[in-house]
């Protein structure tokens, strides 16, 4: 006699959530940074926020996702 085991029930990965959103990372660099956003990079827990000073000059921002902290290179 043989039997199968089936289980139809599919696992889902676990995917975490960031608790800042991009547009929230562009709000809270700008707060800290006037001027243009030319880009954002996500890599793992930061946002990268690439700006254009109104005197041309270009900055990093770098915005934790988890917490909101705000860092300027």
């Amino acid at each position: 006699m043989c039997s199968v085991y089936s289980n139809n029930s599919v696992a889902e990965p676990h995917v975490k959530k960031a608790a800042i959103s991009k547009k929230q990372a562009v709000e809270l660099a700008k707060k800290n940074e006037d001027g243009k956003t030319l880009k954002i990079t996500d890599q793992n827990d930061i946002y990268t926020v690439r700006i254009l000073k109104n005197d041309g000059h270009v900055v990093d921002v770098h915005v934790n996702k988890k917490t909101g902290k705000v860092k300027k290179d």
